[in-house]
């Protein structure tokens, strides 16, 4: 499973950023394939995603953790909590900021508790988004940034387009620990296809609903079957916490999940290469945020959202 070859590295890496920062976009392009949902809603990613990729003799092993934000329910706990662990355990973490935003209040807030969790971990910051930006502004950015944390290296990439990400990529590969591979040198993520396959179809829902209801609800893969023809049967369950959203989420006529359905199944076809039968239910389960199940099941610790 694991390849021992001296010259090879092997280490986690910790994005990290406010909501909507591009980290998401990121690890996708980093891993070359689909392991992290992407919408433009903030606070979509729960789970800490990890998503593999090959640089040459190097591993990386990315920790996309949950956009740092002011946390305010129990599931916002839980999600800041998962993004700081992320950071605390990583080999090399890297902070991504909007360009075009600049140093934000969030940015200071991440910034603080960088300085006071200190930590031997190299920090790199990655500019994101350049290309809505002159260049005076970015060079700006960089020495305001530079002098307010000691960062290990500072990258302007744009992750949608894919500039300057092979440069990170070359630079995180050369500062992971010499270690035999952690993962098998075809694997994309460490996430149970059941979740990947989830968080898919969660995407679709936040993307096709445009009110506060996608973060009151979410997805579980409730049954995978093999079939013999090659084919995989998947049945999943959306749970709502009230009856009127079941109703935003099925549709005039069951039309909503039935789109959603569609546009979920299609996706994974390209990503599994192979014909995929999916099959979706919503539930009402009002105390959902509440249930540690649903917590284990998105990856996250239902303790940390302890006020």
């Amino acid at each position: 499973m694991t390849k021992t070859n001296a010259g090879t590295r092997a280490g986690f890496i910790a994005l990290i950023g406010e909501p909507n920062a591009g980290k998401s976009t990121l690890l996708n392009r980093m891993v070359g394939a689909k392991v992290s949902i992407v919408t433009h809603k903030v606070q979509t990613t729960r789970a800490r995603i990890r998503g593999v990729a090959m640089e040459g003799q190097s591993q990386l092993v990315f920790v996309d953790t949950p956009g740092l934000f002011k946390p305010r329910r129990r599931l916002d706990r839980a999600m800041v909590a998962a993004a700081w662990s992320g950071a605390s355990d990583a080999d090399v973490v890297v902070l991504m900021i909007e360009s075009h935003r600049g140093i934000t209040e969030g940015v200071e807030a991440i910034l603080e508790a960088l300085e006071e969790r200190g930590g031997n971990a190299p920090v790199a910051l990655a500019l994101n988004k350049i290309d809505r930006v002159k260049s005076e502004v970015l060079l700006g950015l960089t020495k305001e940034m530079n002098d307010r944390f000691d960062f290990a290296e500072t990258f302007m990439i744009s992750a949608e387009k894919g500039h300057g990400v092979d440069t990170l990529r070359t630079w995180l590969a050369g500062r992971i620990p010499k270690s035999p591979f952690l993962y098998p040198e075809d694997q994309i993520a460490d996430l149970p296809m059941r979740m990947i396959a989830a968080e898919m179809t969660r995407e679709k829902l936040t993307l096709r609903l445009h009110q506060e209801l996608p973060y009151q609800m979410t997805c579980e893969t409730e049954s995978w079957e093999e079939r013999k023809d090659g084919s995989v049967k998947i049945d999943q369950v959306i749970y709502v916490m009230r009856d009127g959203h079941k109703g935003i989420v099925l549709g005039n006529k069951g039309e909503t999940i039935k789109a959603v359905g569609k546009a979920a199944r299609e996706e994974l076809v390209e990503f599994l290469g192979r014909k995929v039968h999916l099959f979706l239910q919503v539930k009402v389960r009002p105390n959902w945020l509440d249930e540690a199940e649903r917590y284990d099941e998105m990856g996250l610790n239902f303790k940390d959202g302890n006020a």
